[in-house]
């Protein structure tokens, strides 16, 4: 009993460490409909998911997951519904970083697709799984 009193403040520090460690995975990495680089892979093997590379044309032709289509974030409203006809099909949208493509989510969300998702850290995160990329 000693030992707890005597090292509260290092017990203290090692709960909150872990709470740390424990947090993004509770939450589901803080955002809503976001997968890591291996679900995407997943869902494109198993459920045919449509990717949609939100990237303006210049990023697109730099390097893009295999297989992706490209529409800029400002005409994927327009654009996605013609791309993308059945609205049951899992729709990844990505983009550089992961911030346009979280806005992509919500627009895709807004036109219908309820299983619409954003690659977690965006093309970054593609490339630091060494996942194959094409170029145009």
């Amino acid at each position: 009993m000693s030992f707890f009193i005597e090292n509260w403040i290092l017990i203290a520090v090692a709960f909150a460490a872990g709470a740390m460690l424990v947090w993004p995975a509770v939450t589901g990495g803080g955002r809503a409909g976001a997968l890591s680089a291996t679900q995407v892979v997943q869902l494109m093997n198993r459920e045919k998911a449509a990717v949609v590379d939100v990237c303006g044309a210049d990023e697109f032709a730099a390097g893009h997951v295999v297989g992706a289509k490209n529409v800029p974030l400002p005409e994927l409203e327009a654009k996605l519904p013609g791309l993308v006809k059945n609205k049951a099909t899992p729709v990844v949208l990505v983009c550089a970083s992961g911030m346009r493509s979280n806005r992509a989510v919500a627009i895709a969300k807004k036109l219908g697709y309820e299983n619409a998702h954003s690659l977690a850290g965006g093309m970054g995160a593609w490339r630091s799984a060494n996942l194959p990329i094409e170029k145009a």
